[in-house]
């Protein structure tokens, strides 16, 4: 019993001293913006290719956030950090990241990307007028998979936000945009 105690704290503390370390480490990579235009472009086509409700929704949303590179990371506590720009009309407005953490049952890490479709005004000047637009609070944002995307039409795009997650990769048992902040940052 006392070894599992031991056992118990030494990962505790490993995962304690470690957190800072996933989270800060993608920061002082930053990325260009020229970088960010890139590889939002090319995850952007990506997911189109893929998934004809998602090219619908492009051309029909006021602005697309596109996230192209998200690292998520936990052993006990956990986080998730990556860098991303805001489409309007085709062009870059402005450049974000997206920061989440989180504790508890978990243990791995991964790679994913995910693009946001604000469908009407109020999505957009929600995401401008806050100080980071916390997921799950604010305007309603629906999580797409194949499910929910077989069920989507023109007629049934009544939300606000629609998100897809794209390109995941590692071994984390699971993949949630909740919880993650959204903040402007500068490029």
């Amino acid at each position: 019993m006392k070894s599992l105690r031991s056992l118990s704290l030494a990962l505790l503390l490993g995962a304690t001293a470690a957190t800072p370390l996933l989270l800060t480490a993608p920061m002082a990579q930053a990325a260009s913006a020229a970088d960010i235009d890139r590889d939002a472009g090319q995850a952007l086509a990506r997911l189109y290719r893929g998934n004809p409700v998602a090219a619908d929704m492009g051309k029909r949303a006021e602005a697309i956030l596109v996230f192209p590179h998200v690292i998520k990371a936990g052993l006990i506590f956990g986080g998730s950090y990556g860098e991303g720009v805001l489409l309007k009309g085709g062009r870059s407005s402005g450049y974000y990241n997206s920061v989440s953490a989180s504790w508890g049952l978990q243990a791995g890490a991964q790679s994913y990307g995910y693009v946001m479709f604000l469908m009407n005004d109020k999505s957009v000047q929600y995401l401008d007028r806050s100080k980071g637009w916390e997921i799950g609070a604010g305007p309603t944002v629906v999580v797409v998979n194949e499910g929910v995307a077989k069920s989507l039409s023109s007629t049934t795009l009544t939300g606000d936000a629609y998100a897809f997650a794209f390109d995941q990769q590692g071994l984390m048992a699971s993949l949630s945009i909740e919880g993650s902040k959204i903040s402007r940052i500068e490029r």
